[in-house]
């Protein structure tokens, strides 16, 4: 007769532990990654008060002032003026709004244009693969600056050229997320769960959305904090060039652009020094979610 003593009973009774789900491990990954929770601290600050501007500063961002041209910070401006009269840290914040307006927008567009494409090539493979890829590869040895200027031209004073270099940008920048997706659909879709949905008859549609999308959005997510700071970069570079937003409209490629003077540079750093610091910390903080990101949902860096 077997003796079953009160330590074994206590053995019995604990209940088992609870297994994480692999979105609970990638969560708890990155909460645990400082410098990128610091970095996603602080860019949410930076959305936070830039879209807030018109109820933490008064003065008017568009209004030149001749009077007060390249003054030095004070109490009064407290980033100082430049060279128009118009106070620094007022255009840094609304240059916030129209900077971070443009690259998530851009994202957006891009991520959600390159899967589409990326996932319906990677499925359907043959002819389909082929067509697009082709223009894939057309999109992406377009001449990107030539083509914005053009627009640039064509539109100006028309439309909304805001809008314009957004969808500009957008159109002409999907083809590297396209070819990742098509990648990882292409991989993915040789597992036996997706010969299973197709035997008992789920569409196409369906199995992508359902089936295949769901397995690659660790990778898209990723190329989206990438792409967020590319397009951040790029609407700085066009309009430092004077091809981004319109001039009338606060940015902070703008503010560069109106401090590119061998004056400005060298005498006057409190009109290019604020956003520069802004677009140089603002880029790191997303690369650094960006890899924080990468870390947390890569299987093989879970314990």
């Amino acid at each position: 007769m077997e003796i079953v003593t009160q330590k074994d009973t206590n053995i019995i009774k604990k209940p088992p532990k609870k297994s994480l789900s692999p979105l609970a491990i990638a969560r708890k990954k990155f909460l645990k990654n400082k410098l990128a929770m610091i970095s996603l601290i602080f860019l949410v600050i930076v959305a936070v008060v830039s879209f807030l501007a018109p109820y933490i500063t008064t003065a008017d961002v568009t209004k030149v002032n001749i009077g007060q041209m390249s003054l030095e910070p004070s109490s009064k401006h407290w980033l100082g003026t430049d060279k128009a009269g118009k106070d620094v840290f007022t255009r840094l914040l609304y240059g916030g709004r129209i900077s971070l307006l443009v690259g998530m927008s851009c994202t957006i567009f891009v991520i959600l244009l390159g899967t589409l494409i990326g996932s319906v090539a990677g499925y359907f493979g043959g002819t389909v693969d082929s067509v697009l890829m082709r223009f894939t590869d057309f999109i992406l040895n377009f001449p990107f600056l030539v083509f914005v200027i053009v627009l640039n031209a064509i539109f100006f004073g028309k439309v909304n050229g805001l809008w314009v270099l957004i969808m500009v940008i957008s159109m002409l920048s999907w083809g590297g997320i396209a070819r990742i997706v098509r990648s990882k659909i292409l991989a993915e879709k040789e597992n036996e769960y997706i010969t299973a949905a197709i035997s008992i008859g789920c569409s196409p549609a369906k199995i992508i959305i359902k089936h295949l999308l769901p397995n690659v959005l660790s990778t898209i997510i990723v190329q989206a904090t990438i792409t967020f700071a590319t397009m951040i970069v790029a609407e700085t570079g066009l309009s430092f060039l004077g091809f981004g937003v319109p001039q009338e409209i606060p940015s902070w490629g703008n503010m560069l652009n109106s401090a590119s003077e061998p004056d400005v540079l060298q005498f006057k750093l409190w009109i290019w020094v604020p956003p520069a610091l802004a677009i140089t910390i603002t880029i790191l903080s997303i690369n650094f979610i960006g890899e924080g990101l990468k870390d947390a949902l890569n299987p093989k860096s879970r314990r």
